[in-house]
């Protein structure tokens, strides 16, 4: 018997090849309307899931709030899931020198860029993995100036227990309106707080509608003016800030996907098996549900298939 608790996640986009559905995607979603109430749920968004990436605004206004004075491009940075394109890096080496401190210090582990295009030239380039190319590094240098800056340990600054850890949990419970549900450790090493897909979405809003001139509305400020420093020049969260005026977007590793709007309406999804290429499709037919008229929305939804190099297929929402 199939309890509430273990109940199979809805199909959020199914994929089709040749008029032929071969395959679905399930998970949750929810949207929330500009006064924080929950207009339209699917599966589950009340359980708590790794938001991966997602968190990084959270963890931007950490440092913040840690003491550390980053605006413009280098706040965006620390906030972002950067492409590993030549600006982006050129950038992180900036703020290492300006804070004094060197890449050695970094715990990113050595990887190439996260654009394929960027990951293709790099290649070519006869350049290696390296812990700066990887794109968490510019939250990974932001936190370690916040640790310069108050005089805390560097070479723990990863630790749960390091005090600049403890304030992004106090961050991130703030924001999303609940208690962290599990600590867990993300892709690059730094700590990943567990929330409820509401309590992202909640999150999000929260940095929108922030007061001016607060930790959380300088992150938000700072990723929609320079959204390729968030992202990349090839990335639908850049094209979404970019386009839609006033929209905060941030994708998450494992098809987790967290956005809102100038006036607080807001959504936060996950897809189960991780897929990226589901996130369009989901994200495309989301954005319909809030609202959103602009052409970057069909953009974004496109996911073809292709056979034979022709496209075939898509995949599609399914909701």
């Amino acid at each position: 018997m199939t309890t509430a608790a273990h109940a199979i996640p809805p199909v959020l986009a199914e994929v089709v090849r040749s008029g032929f559905v071969e395959g679905h995607h399930r998970g949750s979603l929810v949207v929330l309307a500009a006064d924080g109430r929950v207009e339209f749920a699917l599966g589950d968004p009340a359980a708590p899931v790794f938001p991966r990436s997602c968190n990084k605004p959270f963890q931007a206004a950490a440092v913040l709030r840690a003491g550390l004075d980053l605006s413009g491009e280098r706040l965006a940075l620390a906030a972002a899931s950067h492409s590993g394109e030549d600006f982006h890096l050129a950038l992180v080496r900036t703020m290492l020198d300006e804070h004094g401190l060197s890449a050695d210090e970094l715990r990113t582990p050595p990887d190439l860029p996260l654009d394929p295009v960027e990951a293709e030239s790099y290649l070519a380039s006869g350049r290696v993995r390296d812990r700066i190319v990887m794109n968490c590094s510019g939250k990974h240098t932001a936190m370690l100036a916040a640790c310069a800056l108050n005089g805390w340990d560097r070479a723990s600054y990863l630790d749960p227990a390091h005090p600049l850890q403890r304030l992004v949990h106090t961050v991130v419970e703030e924001a999303a309106g609940e208690p962290v549900a599990a600590v867990g450790t993300d892709g690059c090493g730094a700590p990943l707080s567990a929330i409820s897909l509401t309590g992202l979405a909640r999150g999000f809003r929260s940095l929108v509608l922030a007061e001016p001139g607060s930790a959380e509305r300088r992150v938000a400020d700072a990723m929609r003016a320079h959204p390729e420093y968030v992202a990349g020049t090839r990335r639908p969260d850049t094209w979404l800030m970019r386009e839609v005026p006033g929209t905060l977007a941030k994708m998450g590793a494992e098809a987790v996907q967290a956005l809102a709007l100038a006036d607080g309406r807001a959504l936060a999804f996950k897809i189960d098996d991780g897929s990226g290429r589901a996130l369009g499709p989901v994200l495309g037919r989301a954005l319909e549900l809030l609202g959103v008229d602009s052409p970057v929305v069909s953009r974004i939804g496109r996911s073809p298939l292709l056979g034979g190099g022709a496209e075939v297929g898509a995949v599609r929402a399914a909701f």
